[in-house]
Parts: structure tokens; sequence; C-alpha cells
């Protein structure tokens, strides 16, 4: 008899297993000297959320018999590469928010100082975590060349550069795709790779399929968070409902009508689930995440 999977049941013990891992790696607050910085640390990385990247890191990683240590590694680096682009995004000089996962931003609930400070801290963590574990030397080398390129200039530090140079203006479907594409997408393109990496037995057109799932749903995503932006609020958001269109942001709903934004990000998951069949691996996490993006309400 075929074992139903549940995707419920699979997300919560694996979310208690990143957060295990995050307290691990992140500093022991009673040790060091800069304990403020420090407590600001775990506030922004432990301060709840959907954990998608991490999951998509282990879903991967899982489908490839990766080993389950080098995976917390990736997983724990993807996730506080994503920790510090919203600490810095939520600043003054971005987005300037006040509310993050129902909870004031970290430059709120500390100073926009001590903020600046746990981006910079997080992302030098995370790199040190891709080397915390027995894979070869040339998988740990890719591992970090990948998350590198997805978090700068050409990934998502670029796309935040285009999204800031765009307020005001009218973008086309092409450009706020190439937008997005680097601001969402290229981090959770990398955490479906990190996971293959850590794997056994994947092969160049492999890396591939999986990099054209994830460019589906990466995409897929960032149409979603324009839709929930428009139909949900703000209680349920755990941000400022309607922020985009205050700022007057470029978003697939102003852009194409939130029917046909809905729409397309149903296409997109249709797109990554096609990718995946081109896979012999049993990947029924990552079908069922991808679901998951446009299903989920916050």
């Amino acid at each position: 008899m075929t074992k139903t999977f549940s995707l419920s049941d699979w997300m919560s013990s694996h979310q208690q297993r990143i957060s295990l891992a995050l307290q691990q790696r992140l500093p022991n607050q009673n040790v060091i000297a800069a304990a403020r910085l420090s407590e600001a640390m775990h506030y922004a990385t432990l301060n709840g959320g959907k954990r998608l990247r991490a999951m998509l890191v282990y879903a991967t990683g899982e489908a490839f018999n990766a080993d389950p240590d080098a995976l917390d590694s990736a997983a724990c680096a993807v996730e506080m590469i994503h920790a510090y682009s919203l600490v810095h995004d939520d600043m003054p000089m971005m987005d300037d928010d006040d509310l993050r996962r129902g909870k004031p931003t970290c430059h709120k609930a500390y100073d926009e100082a001590t903020a600046l400070l746990v981006g910079d801290a997080l992302q030098s963590l995370a790199f040190e975590c891709l080397t915390e574990n027995d894979l070869p030397a040339d998988q740990q080398i890719a591992m970090v060349k990948c998350l590198a390129q997805a978090s700068g200039v050409m990934g998502m530090a670029g796309g935040q550069a285009i999204d800031l140079a765009s307020v005001g203006k009218q973008l086309n479907q092409t450009d706020l795709e190439a937008m997005h594409l680097l601001k969402t997408g290229a981090l959770i393109q990398s955490s479906v790779l990190l996971g293959a990496y850590c794997g056994k037995n994947y092969s160049s057109t492999d890396l591939q399929h999986l990099n054209d799932y994830a460019a589906a749903i990466g995409l897929a995503f960032q149409v979603q968070d324009d839709v929930l932006d428009v139909i949900a609020d703000t209680v349920t958001l755990g941000k400022q409902q309607g922020a985009d269109i205050a700022r007057n942001k470029p978003t697939y709903p102003a852009l194409m009508g939130l029917e046909a934004a809905q729409q397309k990000a149903q296409m997109l998951v249709k797109e990554a689930l096609t990718a995946l069949n081109n896979l012999g691996n049993e990947c029924l996490a990552l079908r069922a995440l991808a679901t998951f993006v446009v299903q989920r309400t916050f």
C-alpha cells in the first residue's frame, strides 16, 4: 500500500529541525562580547516564518539521499541570508516597514545601526555554515559559489536595486519577471540546488531540471505575494497589507489584473511540476511545496 504524503506533517517536523539547527549555529548571547548584536541576530532569524527556503533544501536533498547534517548546514545558510535580506529590506532607506511576521521589524525592536550589523553578521555566518559539513571540497565550493551568486548583484541584491529604482514606474511583464527572478527567485533556486549539492548521484541534467522547477516556483511565490498584498489582511500576512500599492511599486495584479495574476501563479506551478517529471527521483515533498506556494494565505 502506498503511504500518503502529508505536507503539513513533513513541514512541521522539518521546521522544528531547522529551528534547532539555527539555534545551535547562532552566536551564544551569554558568551560573546557583542551581546546586543547577538540578541538581535536571534530575534531576526528565529522570528517565525514559513521556512520555505529551508524546506526546499531538505526536500531536494532527501530526493538525492543527502547527508542530514549537510542539509542542516545548507538550510541554515539560506535562512540566514533570507533573514539578513529582510532586516535590510525593512530599514528606512529601503521599504521602511514597521512590521514583520506580526512583530516589530529589527530596526524598530533595536535600532538602525544594530539592524545593519545584524544583516552583515548573518551574511558572514551563512557562508561559515556551508563549510560545516563532511562533503568533498568540490561540493562545498559549488555550494559557496551558488549561494554567493544568488545573494549578490546577479541575484537578490541586484533584484532589490532594480526594485528600488522601479518605484513609481510602469514596468512591462518581461521587466517585472526579470526583477523578481533576481530579487526573490535567485535565493529559491539556490535553495533547491544546495539541497542537490548535499546529495549523491546527481547529474548536470538533474540540476537543470531542478533549476527550471525552482525558477518557476520562485516566480510563482512572488506573484502570490503580490496577490496576497491585495486580498489578505495585515494580521494574516504578519506585515502591512497594501504596502506595495501604497508605495506605488510595480506588481502583477497592478500590471495584469488580480484574476490574471492568480492564473499566472497556477500556470507557473504547472511548469514546475512538469520539470520534476523529468527527474527519475521521487519528489513528493518538492511537488507538494510547489502547490503550497500558491495556496498559502501568508
